[in-house]
Parts: structure tokens; sequence; C-alpha cells
């Protein structure tokens, strides 16, 4: 039998073969690069893009379907039939579903289902009054920072809304309004405001559906007079316009009206 003694080992602690006198310790050694984003550019590696989960996509289309009128306020939802429409299993309808209840779009009601939401008198002024604050400072950065060309854009969009509205052409009439709105928030220059602006406009859409055919041609001049202030670099007026305008869709009536006809249409 051969007999392998220990081997010793060294500072390192790496052992030492033996009879071998033991090499010195060796020194660690930090190498300093480029982080590891640097590195991954540099070698054009771009983080994977991860698709959109199902139950996203089910409650981005839900939503829509909800502001565009495709679901009228206290319609009843059944989850098999919104599966079959959408191409999808009733599983991710039913989260998206839960999800709508949490943002107060839709009701859930035990022994029921689920219903879209009738927005109450409270919610719409609780809007509004939102809307008035964002909308008022909106317009004044706009008439500070608005550009010929800016203006000319929000021209366009106003003709294509006056006409809509003279034509009785509700989509026509919300998109413009949609446009019209955003294009100012986009000339204003203020992105946090544009963005707590946008989600205040999704909502603000399902709303104006119901008060669109009773402004009317009215709104479209309150329009005007606000596109002309802000072409006028006017901030104090922009801003008394928006007010205004934000007002007089508070008070137009037909908000309350339609929803109380919605619910009294949903308990009858």
């Amino acid at each position: 039998m051969v007999y392998f003694p220990p081997l010793r080992s060294r500072p390192g602690g790496c052992p030492a073969a033996p009879g071998q006198p033991a090499p010195p310790a060796l020194t660690a050694v930090t190498t300093v690069g480029p982080p590891d984003g640097a590195a991954s550019a540099r070698r054009g590696v771009r983080p994977v893009e991860r698709p959109v989960p199902l139950r996203h996509s089910v409650y981005e289309a839900l939503v829509e379907l909800v502001v565009g009128g495709g679901l009228r306020p206290g319609e009843h939802l059944v989850e098999s039939d919104l599966a079959r429409q959408l191409g999808v299993s009733r599983q991710p309808v039913r989260e998206a579903l839960h999800r709508l209840e949490a943002e107060g779009w839709v009701d859930l009601r035990p022994a029921q289902g689920a219903f879209v939401h009738v927005p109450t008198d409270r919610e719409v002024d609780q809007l509004l009054d939102v809307r008035a604050l964002l909308e008022a400072e909106t317009a004044r950065l706009a008439a500070l920072a608005a550009t010929p060309r800016a203006v000319a854009r929000m021209r366009v969009i106003w003709q294509e809304g006056a006409a809509a509205s003279g034509a009785g052409d509700l989509e026509r009439v919300v998109a413009a309004n949609n446009a019209l709105h955003a294009e100012i928030a986009a000339v204003a220059g203020n992105e946090v405001l544009a963005e707590l602006a946008g989600i205040v406009s999704r909502r603000m859409r399902w709303y104006y559906r119901l008060v669109a055919p009773s402004r009317g041609q009215e709104s479209w001049a309150e329009h005007r007079e606000l596109i002309d202030a802000i072409d006028a670099h006017d901030g104090p007026r922009a801003a008394e316009v928006a007010r205004t305008h934000n007002e007089r869709t508070r008070t137009a009536g037909i908000v309350n009206e339609q929803c109380a006809q919605a619910q009294a249409a949903m308990t009858g």
C-alpha cells in the first residue's frame, strides 16, 4: 500500500505538495470594468421584452369598451359572453373584472354578477373639480409656451370637432375633444401635469359622451376662445376660459339625467 502524507496548507489556503516549500500567498486582484449595463450595451445585448399579461390586455379592452360606449352604464356583464367576444378564457376576464371594480369602472354584486358602474352625481362633481384644476394650469402653461405651429394644430382639431358637432357625429366629437385637450397638454410641456391630465381625461371621456349631445356647438365655441387665448399668450385668460368651460360642462345637466335614467333602467 502506498501512503500519501497529508498535504500542508499554505497561507493562501491552497495545499503545498509534499516536501515542497509553500509558495507565497496569492493576493486577490479586483478588475475594474464598466457596469453590467454598459458592458451589455457594448455587446449589443438588450433586455428581453416580456409579453403583456393576458389579464392586462383584457382589462384594457374592457375599459375602452366602457369609455367608448360599447358597454353602457348599468349594462350586465356576463363573463362567458365577454370571453367569447374577446377570444379568451373566462379566467383573465374574471381577473380583469375584479380590477375594474377596484378602479370604479364596474360593480360586482353578489348573486347577480358584474355591471358597468353608473356614475353618481358626487363622482361627476369630484371628477370635474380635479379636471378644473388640471386644465386651468395646463391652459396657462400652454399659453406661455405655444408656437404658431402648435396653435395651427389646435385649430385643425377644432375645425374637425366643430364640423362633427354640426353633423351630430358623436364619435368624431368625442375623439376631437380628447385630441384637442391632449394637444394643449402636450404644448404646456409639463410631463407630470400631462400624465395626471391623461388619467382624468380617460374617465372624462366616459362622462363627456353623455354631455356632448347637449353641449353641441356651445362647447366648441368655448374651445375656440381657449385657443385664441393661447395664441395671444394670455395665460390668465386661458386659465379662466378653461375653468368656465369646465363649469358649463358641470351644469349641462345631461350627465345627472342620463345617469338617473340608467339607474332606473337597471333597478326597474
